[in-house]
């Protein structure tokens, strides 16, 4: 089978019962699916929606679901903003996010992970993206759900060697990966949209971490101007083929979600 995993925002189902949720129920049934939630706002000042995660815990449960990840962002407080807002890169925010992530887990009573994200603007940054990232996964003791697009456009934006960054995580907490194309805006700006094919230096980069890691699952991620289902097929080749390149190698490793 050329696709092995499927990913989905566990918001958008939760609340779909009736025909649609028995058809959605066959899916997991039948196919291995991972849960890459968009409301958590781990890094938000408001109390973290216990209600809400108690449900999803349920949810994740009732579906086998292969893991749940979040974004290393806020997006919310009195209501949702609708967009991933940078914490800022602080130890006071280190210690903040951590308890939080370690609130959540005990919850679910299960590891999540958590992606490193895209951003604009760094406010009242004190430590630097790579340390900040690193201190709250050690601290919360959770696993990393890695963006290798997002390392591209960060790096752009922000002025940063992307591969000596990348080398920098902590390879054993990898869980999965995600890989999607983004707008240039300019030459010192891209804005990760998921709208686009993936580019040349950003699969780069999936190699280099597949040879510095070993291999690991892989998400294509396309969200709008989505192109014939051959061409995003073509994309995922590309994907299988370099995990096939490096299983070869020494650094042999998994290539699908864990059951």
């Amino acid at each position: 089978m050329q696709i092995d995993f499927y990913e989905i925002a566990p918001e958008n189902w939760l609340p779909i019962g009736g025909p649609m949720g028995r058809r959605f129920r066959r899916l997991t049934e039948q196919y291995p699916f991972v849960a890459h939630g968009l409301s958590l706002s781990i890094g938000g000042p408001a109390p973290l929606d216990t209600d809400f995660l108690k449900r999803l815990k349920v949810f994740l449960k009732e579906h086998g679901f292969r893991c749940y990840t979040e974004h290393l962002s806020y997006c919310s407080d009195d209501g949702h903003l609708y967009d991933l807002m940078p914490i800022p890169f602080t130890e006071e925010a280190v210690d903040y996010v951590a308890a939080r992530i370690r609130q959540v887990q005990d919850i679910l009573e299960q590891r999540i992970a958590m992606e490193n994200v895209s951003y604009y603007a760094a406010p009242m940054q004190r430590m630097s993206e790579i340390d900040f990232i690193n201190a709250v996964i050690s601290e919360a003791d959770c696993d990393l759900h890695l963006d290798i697009n997002n390392i591209h456009v960060n790096s752009i934006n922000h002025g940063y060697d992307a591969e000596r960054f990348l080398k920098a995580l902590p390879a054993e907490r990898i869980l999965y990966a995600h890989i999607a194309g983004h707008h240039v805006e300019s030459e010192d700006l891209c804005i990760d949209t998921h709208g686009a094919d993936v580019i040349d230096p950003v699969w780069k980069l999936l190699e280099t971490a597949y040879e510095a890691f070993g291999v690991f699952p892989t998400l294509l991620e396309r969200d709008f101007n989505i192109p014939p289902l051959e061409t995003l097929l073509d994309e995922v080749d590309t994907i299988i083929s370099l995990q096939n390149k490096w299983n070869r190698h020494e650094h042999a490793g998994k290539q699908r979600i864990p059951a």
